[in-house]
């Protein structure tokens, strides 16, 4: 008895073990599939109708649940920078009093950071935010990959890296679904341009799919568990992404272990067949597809009602994992709180990037500068909407002439001056307004340069703030090229023969053209569309309060001519088309009809917005080659490198060692080096690890990042960093067998403070 009592004892340790080792080993998206038991259940007692209505939208921005069995349906949130405020049919707001949102720091700003704590802050603010407002699913974040310059949505997006831009996805999808929010991951995939977004066929081969591409979706879905993931518009290899079997099925579920739901972009589904059978669980909007068509399908053979059960089952894990917020707990406080006021505002002080400072302009000293003189609208309008797109109906927005006020007080006299006009895009009929250009190109106005320079020449230092806004850079568009707007460069020439302290902030979502602005400035920075409290956090960076920190997460060319898919004549596509209203636009915006003849609301808009299957081919070229890849690898100047942001403080980096001299496949590389502040003042670094293969079998960039780290450094402070590097990060995709494979050469591994700019290189091997 007494030896059965010890097997049977031993045989519960062994179970209690190998229970612990199953939960150790429990992948986020296994977490998904703990309540299949009890949702197969209800599967089988759904009619057929009750589960087609679960697969396309309910309004404008829900679909539905299982009413009959108290299964709310999935509530989304539009974003990915705020949450949108209540709207109905036409994406028309609903004029409620509690749906103002915090506006925070757009996708590129937040990439600007380098940081993926900061990223999962961003999250969890966001999440909390759509709790108030009783919704279940973000539409975020918005991470491909920035290809082109002129990306219409460089702004929301990250990166021109799939690291860096998949490390932010991670952090902002742990944020948001650590608090019981869904995220859904978008726009998958491939989607790198707006023009022609509907329509466009992106040509990719295999590895630069996979290496560049889909890579941040990978991270996202494997290492940050996300349970939404959002088609995109375009094509890929011929297919659409709502229908593309190889991307839904095949890489997404199969090879990722995707357990959650599949949405499509608003009016990005094209068929019944395809939908259904490439991997699309919801379409958005409308019924057209994946309604009474799909019925009709399965009723006649064509389909199995298996695919619904299974697209059913997917959203219910969803459903079943996220809390439903009940009606009467939902708004009934202020959306936007303090606490994400506060995320907003740290994300905007350390997004900024300190681009030039000669002779140590800044920050500058109000013992001595007692006149300043603010030039330009982009000190006073606001960037929390505009444009087409999710934009935030925001509780406050502090611009940065409004920053500069409240940190300076009475220190200090500040004079403003409008400087150029402003471009604003038409929607509907243009309101005339003396302030605005008529053309994006228009020549600066002698009246405003007058103005500027009368201040100028009265200031100790001018503050001028020029960039873009968010009709030039918008969702649905692409820019025409970079330059900077109205005659922008024209003030700046008037400024700087005004007055030689010239500090010029560039107020954008993505790069432009600095070539001019650049020479004529003692000072540049880069401040984004840095959300609520962006003014308050650029002022304290102008001031010397805090260092500035911001890295930059792509490339500023020094002319879009040099950017890949430019030089290499692959974009703007050159093959004639029909041109057609945007995708997005076509649905919601009946003023985009030109006619006074007859009654808008009689009108069949679906005869209007019959878009052309056969868009533009968009080949990638470049291949591996984006961002400073090419830059680098092909020896290219440019204006401002990847990864580069400078300090008020020198930091010096010395003592790089790896753990090993050689390494097998599943090895991981740890490099240790250190890094000390050599100023007088608290500062944030980031180092950066790049690898240079020396003698590779196969093509690659010349230095791609692998490892990257924020520290906070005191004065003559001193600290060792410690970053690892799987080698299984360093695999290419060969063609040939499909699969991932270690190229075995010699390794250099770079630490520096960008793409360009490496302090200390250590050789390793792959054996």
């Amino acid at each position: 008895m007494k030896r059965l009592f010890i097997l049977a004892t031993v045989a519960v340790s062994i179970i209690i073990v190998a229970v612990a080792c199953a939960q150790k080993t429990t992948t986020p998206q296994q977490e998904l599939t703990k309540h299949d038991e009890e949702i197969n259940e209800i599967i089988k007692g759904m009619s057929l109708e009750e589960k087609v209505e679960m697969l396309h939208s309910k309004t404008i921005m829900s679909s539905e649940g299982i009413p009959r069995l108290g299964i709310q349906e999935i509530r989304y949130a539009d974003g990915p920078f705020g949450i949108r405020e209540e709207i109905g049919d036409m994406f028309m707001p609903k004029g409620w009093k509690l749906d103002s949102a915090t506006y925070f720091p757009t996708g590129s700003a937040l990439a600007a950071t380098w940081s993926t704590e900061l990223a999962y802050k961003y999250g969890t603010g966001m999440a909390h935010e759509a709790i108030r407002r009783g919704k279940d699913m973000i539409l975020g974040p918005a991470m491909n990959i920035q290809r082109i310059p002129v990306g219409g949505r460089t702004y929301e997006y990250f990166s021109e890296d799939p690291l860096l831009a998949g490390a932010l996805a991670v952090g902002y999808v742990k944020g948001v679904q650590d608090q019981g929010r869904a995220v859904c991951l978008k726009h998958y995939a491939v989607n790198n341009q707006e023009n022609d977004r509907g329509t466009v066929n992106a040509i990719v081969d295999e590895r630069t799919l996979r290496e560049i591409y889909l890579k941040p979706f990978k991270a996202a879905v494997i290492e940050g568990g996300a349970w939404g993931v959002m088609t995109a518009y375009n094509k890929v290899n011929g297919f659409w992404c709502s229908e593309n079997a190889y991307l839904n099925n095949e890489i997404l579920r199969g090879e990722w272990g995707f357990n959650g739901m599949t949405v499509s972009d608003w009016g990005g589904t094209h068929s019944t067949m395809g939908a259904a059978l490439g991997g699309l669980n919801v379409q958005m909007t409308g019924d057209t597809y994946l309604g009474p068509a799909l019925i009709d399908s399965i009723n006649i053979g064509k389909i199995p009602e298996s695919v619904v059960d299974d697209k059913v089952r997917e959203i219910l894990r969803v459903r079943y994992t996220v809390k439903a917020i009940p009606e009467e707990d939902a708004n009934i406080v202020m959306a936007s709180q303090p606490e994400e006021q506060r995320i907003a505002y740290e994300v905007a002080s350390k997004s900024v990037v300190l681009l030039k400072n000669e002779n140590n302009i800044l920050p500058f000293d109000l013992n001595k500068v007692k006149n300043i003189a603010v030039i330009g609208q982009n000190a006073v309008l606001s960037t929390a909407a505009g444009g087409m797109g999710a934009g935030i109906k925001t509780l406050y927005e502090i611009t940065p002439l409004k920053g500069l006020q409240n940190r300076i007080g009475d220190a200090a006299t500040i004079n403003y001056a409008r400087g150029y006009k402003n471009y604003v895009r038409s929607w509907g009929p243009p309101v005339p307004n003396p302030n605005n250009a008529e053309t994006i190109d228009e020549a600066a106005d002698p009246e405003f340069i007058a103005e500027a320079v009368k201040l100028a020449k009265e200031a100790d230092i001018v503050l001028y703030f020029a960039g873009t806004n968010k009709s030039i850079e918008t969702e649905g568009s692409d820019r025409e090229n970079i330059d900077l707007p109205v005659g922008q460069d024209e003030i700046a020439q008037a400024l700087a023969e005004a007055n030689p302290n010239l500090v010029t902030v560039i107020i954008s979502g993505g790069p432009c053209d600095l070539r001019k602005v650049n020479d004529l400035s003692k000072a540049m920075v880069q401040g984004w569309w840095n959300g609520l409290e962006g003014g308050n956090a650029l002022a304290d960076i102008l001031l010397g309060n805090i260092a500035p920190s911001g890295k930059l997460p792509f490339t500023f060319p020094l002319k879009l001519e040099d950017s890949p898919a430019f030089a290499l004549g692959t974009y703007p596509q050159k093959k004639e088309v029909v041109k057609e209203n945007d995708v997005f636009v076509s649905q919601y915006r009946k003023n985009d009809i030109k006619t006074d003849s007859v009654d808008k609301e009689e009108i069949d808009f679906s005869a209007f917005f019959r878009r052309p299957v056969n868009g533009p081919d968009a080949p990638y070229s470049e291949g591996l080659f984006v961002g400073y890849r090419w830059f680098d690898s092909k020896d290219l100047p440019v204006l401002y490198p990847f990864g580069y942001g400078l300090s008020y403080v020198d930091f010096n980096y010395s003592e790089l060692k790896t753990n090993k001299e050689s390494y097998q496949a599943n090895d991981v590389i740890e490099l240790r080096f250190t890094i000390q502040n050599t100023g007088s003042m608290q500062a944030d670094e980031v180092p950066q690890v790049y690898v240079h293969r020396i003698n590779p079998s196969v093509e690659w960039p010349d230095k791609e990042l692998k490892a990257f780290s924020r520290v906070t450094l005191q004065p003559g402070e001193e600290k060792t960093v410690s970053l690892e590097i799987p080698v299984d990060d360093l695999r290419y995709w060969d063609e040939e067998s499909s699969s991932w494979q270690n190229d075995l050469c010699n390794l250099e591994f770079l630490v520096g403070t960008s793409s360009k700019d490496i302090h200390l290189k250590e050789t390793v091997s792959l054996k």
